[in-house]
Formats: C-alpha cells, sequence, structure tokens
C-alpha cells in the first residue's frame, strides 16, 4: 500500500531492481489482480510476501453479520495460502452502529477467533492482531494498544495468535514498550510495520502515515526494542499517504529504502 500507484508486476520488479526481498499485500488489490495470479507474479519475482492484510472486523452484533465476517476471514486465510504468507492481519473492527459497550465488543473479538484460529493453524496461518491508534477505536478498531492486543491473543497459543507491532498506532503509549518485551517473550509478535507520525494531521486521518524520517517517532529506539524482543522476522514500512501515492511509485520506494537506512537500521 505505501506504493499502490504500482501495478503489482511494476511492484515485484521494482523490489527486485532495489533489492528488497519480501511485500506486504493488501486484499483487495490483490483480488482485482487474482489471487492465483498474484501469487505468480511474486513468486517468479523471488520475492517473500511477509504477510498478508487485513482480515478482522469480527465485532458485529448481527448473527448474519458475524457469519459474513467469519466467512470472510475463512477467506483471507485461504489466500494467505496461496500467496505463500504465513501471517494475516487482523484489524478487529469498531464498535457496531448503536453500541458503546467496547468490552462486549472485543469479546466478540475472542469468540471469532476461537473459530478462526484452529482454522488458520490447520493451513500454517498465524493471526496477528494489530491495535490501532484510540482515534479509530469507534469505526475501525476497538482495539488500541498491544496491551490488549495481547490479552486477547494470550487465549490462544502464540502459534496461531499474535501481535502486530505498528509503531504508528503504539508510539505514544508508554506501556507499549513493555508490552514488545512480554509480546516477544511469548512468541508473539508476528508482523512489525513502520510509519513516522507527521502534523498536522490530514482531513480524515486515515491517510497520513508519514514517510520514515519526517515525523515524531524515534524509529530506530523501536527497531532496537523489538529486536531485543527477540524478534527476527521481516520489517514492513506501511504508508497510507496522498502526497506519496501521487509521486511516481518507483521514486517512492527508492527514497523509502534510503530512509530505513537512515533512520532505522542499527548503527555501527
Amino acid at each position: 500500500m505505501t506504493v499502490k500507484q504500482l501495478t503489482l508486476p511494476e511492484l515485484t520488479e521494482a523490489c527486485v531492481r532495489l533489492g528488497i526481498g519480501g511485500v506486504g499485500l493488501w486484499r483487495e488489490p490483490v483480488q482485482a489482480y487474482g489471487v492465483d495470479a498474484a501469487a505468480k507474479v511474486v513468486r517468479e519475482a523471488g520475492l517473500t510476501v511477509t504477510s498478508l492484510c487485513r482480515g478482522g472486523f469480527l465485532t458485529a452484533i448481527d448473527a448474519a453479520e458475524r457469519a459474513r465476517a467469519l466467512a470472510d476471514n475463512r477467506a483471507a486465510i485461504d489466500e494467505a495460502v496461496t500467496l505463500g504468507t504465513d501471517t494475516l492481519i487482523l484489524v478487529s473492527g469498531g464498535l457496531p452502529a448503536g453500541s458503546r459497550d467496547l468490552v462486549a465488543a472485543r469479546e466478540r473479538i475472542a469468540d471469532a477467533l476461537s473459530v478462526l484460529a484452529p482454522h488458520a493453524a490447520d493451513r500454517g496461518v498465524r493471526l496477528a492482531i494489530e491495535p490501532l491508534h484510540p482515534m479509530y477505536a469507534s469505526d475501525r478498531c476497538v482495539v488500541s494498544t498491544l496491551t490488549q492486543a495481547l490479552d486477547l491473543a494470550e487465549r490462544f497459543p502464540s502459534s496461531q495468535v499474535g501481535v502486530g507491532v505498528d509503531t504508528y498506532h503504539i508510539w505514544w503509549d508508554d506501556t507499549a514498550p513493555s508490552a514488545v518485551t512480554r509480546a516477544g517473550a511469548a512468541g508473539r509478535i508476528h508482523a512489525f510495520q513502520l510509519a513516522d507520525w507527521t502534523t498536522p494531521l490530514p482531513a480524515g486521518v486515515l491517510n497520513g502515515r508519514g514517510q520514515i524520517g519526517d515525523g515524531a517517532i524515534d524509529l530506530r529506539a523501536w527497531r532496537d526494542l523489538v529486536d531485543a524482543a527477540g524478534y527476527e522476522g521481516a520489517i514492513e514500512v506501511e504508508l497510507f499517504n496522498d502526497g506519496l501515492w501521487a509521486r511516481d511509485g518507483v521514486e517512492v520506494l527508492r527514497e523509502t529504502v534510503i530512509r530505513f537506512v537512515e533512520h532505522v537500521v542499527p548503527k555501527k
């Protein structure tokens, strides 16, 4: 999504040219291209699919809505298998219309996971609960902190359910570092994503993630923290940014690599 202006073949070609070995994919463009075709393009380029985003939206009260959500998540798990990734990112879902009960909404997520986690495990896929910034709690994700995500994940084996650590969403939380340590000790860090926090936020805020190094987050410190917690997986950069999307995608990708080296790679 950082360079969603590129087609999938353009993206894979640019990644190979820039020495990027893996790519995190989103379901909507993959579905538009064709899941099998997307898997073939990535595989033939020699790239790894580091994660698939997103499943989730599991907070509905209505029985028919919940059934549709479970079916969609089963489909997402199958798509992950086809793409060759072992990680499906979950954005849990916001409050149902007319509800103000955050606790009940989070409990419905746990109920859904009790169905989905064994299904995913049977297919070799891990579920990564990603907490989103509290500004998204009402309409997008009632899981706002890494601690809340871990409290849900720890009801299930670590091989089935873990968490996604996204700097954009948790950098502000002074309890997050200890939660990263807790998650790492249990082998529950299933994804690590970077984006910077820049202000002022744009209207609508969804597409306001800053390019690495442009904002307030000490990204190298977060890298060091996650490394110290024992995480050895991929590090993804996920930027929703209208300004970046308006530019040449290959140039954005090249800039992102440069910024990653400058602001994230540990100093010698």
